[in-house]
């Protein structure tokens, strides 16, 4: 199961720890859409903004993401990397 969240309503005026939760869900713009786990954390940040968004469940799998790391770490890896073919 996934939950779409989409961002209906500005958010212009509204206070920090909300805009905090649509930034934590994702959401940047309005008509931005996702496609979310079904956790009861993402469901709890959904319920504290539901004036802002519609949401709905939807059959499926969310896509998992996968973590990055830092820009800084991955050209230090790739410079390493160079570094051992020279040699």
């Amino acid at each position: 199961m996934a939950l779409k969240v989409k961002l209906t309503k500005s958010f212009a005026g509204s206070s920090e720890d909300q805009l905090a939760t649509i930034r934590s869900l994702g959401l940047k713009k309005f008509g931005d859409e996702r496609l979310l786990q079904d956790t009861p954390a993402n469901r709890g940040m959904v319920n504290k903004v539901r004036h802002l968004v519609t949401s709905e469940t939807v059959q499926g799998d969310a896509p998992k993401t996968t973590r990055r790391k830092p820009r800084h770490i991955r050209a230090r890896d790739a410079a390493r990397a160079r570094q051992a073919t020279k040699a």
